[in-house]
């Protein structure tokens, strides 16, 4: 098996190196085709007016100045041309990757980006329990419990065009209650957060958070499933087509 490994957090982050070793458990073939730097929140977003830059540090590990989505496309079309992976895994990333985070997140995009190519792939994030921790978050549920999930997806079947998203909880590897599998939720909130500051010259900047994120109450969806200590296991899938809405617009223009 060949694996390819990438994030949006980066080539030096803590997140990809623990994914690379879970990774090499698994087999002696894995490739590391990342962001030069942090790309969060980037989505599907590609660099189509400047060129793309990569640099090889050895065999295994390359970093590409882009997007994660060129990551991938760099891997596929450059560094693994010749030999394409058998399985893509997107992360670890630091923070989560719930509900509506999908839409933004470049690690889920990364892993969007190998499914589109026909090869099963797994974006894996690791959720935080507070704001402001900077490199104090831990990894711990992730390193306790990925192998056992990948151990799980590993070898199913896939249907074409489709993602695994998994998520573990801000808690303890020993307190983790299990593995569940639920659909995307949605946050109950109506806008992101704005922090107005001034810079050391008086000008203004906005930076921006999304606060607070009720739940909608007695869903049961990766946002209250991961609240409740389980790591999460949701399929995606690429067509956005809403089928009701498609019928009725058939039926008013037909």
């Amino acid at each position: 098996m060949r694996i390819l490994v990438t994030n949006d957090d980066g080539l030096g982050a803590k997140g990809i190196a623990l994914l690379e070793r879970i990774a090499l458990t698994l087999t002696d073939d894995v490739i590391v085709v990342a962001p030069a730097d942090e790309q969060s929140g980037k989505g599907r977003s590609l660099t189509l007016t400047a060129p793309l830059r990569m640099r090889s540090y050895d065999a295994r590990h390359h970093a590409v100045h882009g997007t994660p989505t060129d990551a991938v496309i760099m891997a596929l079309g450059e560094v693994m041309k010749d030999s394409p992976p058998d399985l893509v895994l997107s992360g670890i990333n630091r923070g989560a990757n719930l509900a509506e985070d999908v839409s933004y997140s470049g690690t889920v995009s990364a892993a969007m980006e190998g499914a589109l190519a026909g090869i099963p792939a797994i974006a894996l994030s690791q959720i935080y329990p507070r704001r402001g921790m900077g490199d104090a978050v831990t990894f711990e549920a992730a390193e306790g419990w990925c192998a056992r999930v990948l151990d799980r997806l590993i070898g199913m079947e896939w249907t074409p065009r489709t993602l695994i998203n998994v998520n573990f909880p801000p808690i303890p590897s020993e307190d983790v209650k299990g593995i569940k599998v639920v659909r995307q939720g949605l946050r109950d909130w109506s806008k992101p957060r704005l922090e107005h500051g001034l810079d050391p010259r008086g000008y203004s900047y906005w930076w921006m958070h999304h606060g607070l994120t009720p739940r909608t109450p007695g869903a049961d969806t990766d946002l209250e499933a991961s609240a409740q200590g389980y790591v999460t296991v949701t399929p995606l899938h690429l067509d956005l087509t809403h089928d009701p809405s498609k019928a009725a617009l058939e039926a008013r223009f037909g």
